[in-house]
């Protein structure tokens, strides 16, 4: 029996224009994923991006993340509220298996922002990071068809990796609107108080120590994830190793002018987004890194158990056209000068 197809051209329209402005990262490197994966991807950050937006918007005022839930609830029952996003999350949820823990651990998040959780541990921080982040890496396992439990975990670290990036990026912008997600207990101990700091953010070299920290501890999770990205389906590692290096990029840049996240934001110049984007396709052929068998996060866990728990619900790994390395060089170039093409992007957001 042919499954029902929700989502109209001009909804899928919809959902890449929603990640080509609001994340150009990650915009870049879908552009390196198979057609009907890449469309899957654009419904799942349409989605995230909507409730980023309504949580942020709103302030949490007129239960925001209650509207989200009830949305997801009619997503599931493939009864899609009459918007681009829903149709198009719906076909993806179907098509690809998304388990609903999911998503139900996306908006856990977004309640910890609304409810202004305290984050007094990278523990926490890694909890925090697992729900609006790491989730977002089990959904691209999902897509792919990457069911093993190791390959999982280390999608979540990725997802996990990245957010820790971001949040050493915008300190400065999270604490002029009252948030903080640098673990307290590091700066209490670089001598910072964080009720201080919220109220005067301020750079300092003892704030840059703890940013240092934190990128740390994400770049030891883009090293664990690394493991995962070589195993991949040849088909996707292009994509995802772009995506990989785009943000740890950040941290580089970071760390190049002093760790300094309060008084500007750091961000990825598009003639180095190409020169990754061209490192990526290389990298996706070399032998992958040992590692695969780490455990999971802690944090993590309970989104690894949900992606394997839909085993039998889940797609065959990926059956699509095979590209060559050298028809994988040649589009890249191409895309190279699609996008000198389009200009200067856009500023790149969460």
């Amino acid at each position: 029996m042919p499954r029902t197809i929700f989502a109209r051209p001009a909804d899928k329209a919809a959902c890449r224009e929603m990640i080509r402005g609001g994340s150009r990262s990650f915009y870049t490197a879908s552009l390196l994923l198979p057609d009907e994966v890449r469309e899957g991807a654009y419904a799942l950050y349409g989605f995230c991006r909507l409730s980023d937006d309504a949580v942020d918007v709103e302030g949490g005022e007129g239960d925001a993340v209650a509207r989200l839930r009830r949305r997801l609830d009619a997503v599931y029952a493939r009864d899609p509220a009459p918007e681009p996003v829903d149709r198009a999350l719906t076909d993806a949820v179907e098509h690809f298996a998304i388990p609903r823990t999911l998503m139900d651990a996306l908006l856990e998040g977004l309640e910890w922002d609304v409810s202004g959780r305290t984050y007094e541990t990278l523990s926490d921080v890694y909890a925090y990071g697992a729900r609006v982040a790491g989730a977002v890496g089990g959904m691209m396992a999902a897509l792919m068809g990457a069911r093993d439990p190791d390959l999982v975990a280390r999608a979540c670290d990725l997802g996990v990796a990245m957010q820790l990036t971001n949040i050493a990026r915008d300190v400065g912008e999270d604490a002029r609107i009252g948030r903080l997600y640098l673990p307290r207990d590091w700066l209490r101990e670089a001598g910072i108080d964080p009720g201080a700091f919220l109220a005067r953010p301020e750079f300092s070299p003892a704030l840059a120590g703890v940013v240092a920290r934190l990128l740390k501890a994400a770049d030891d999770l883009y090293r664990r994830a690394d493991a995962g990205i070589g195993r991949l389906d040849p088909a996707f590692r292009p994509a995802i190793f772009a995506a990989r290096d785009l943000y740890a990029e950040i941290g580089e840049l970071l760390r190049r002018r002093g760790l300094d996240s309060v008084s500007r934001r750091t961000s990825v110049s598009a003639g180095r987004k190409l020169w990754l984007l061209g490192r990526a396709v290389g990298q996706a052929v070399r032998p992958p890194r040992a590692g695969l068998d780490e455990p999971p996060l802690a944090e993590t866990l309970f989104l690894v158990e949900a992606v394997t728990r839909e085993t039998d619900r889940l797609l065959p790994p990926w059956r699509g056209r095979r590209r060559t390395v050298r028809s994988d060089l040649i589009w890249t170039v191409e895309l190279f000068k699609t996008l000198e093409d389009r200009g200067r992007p856009a500023r790149s957001t969460r």
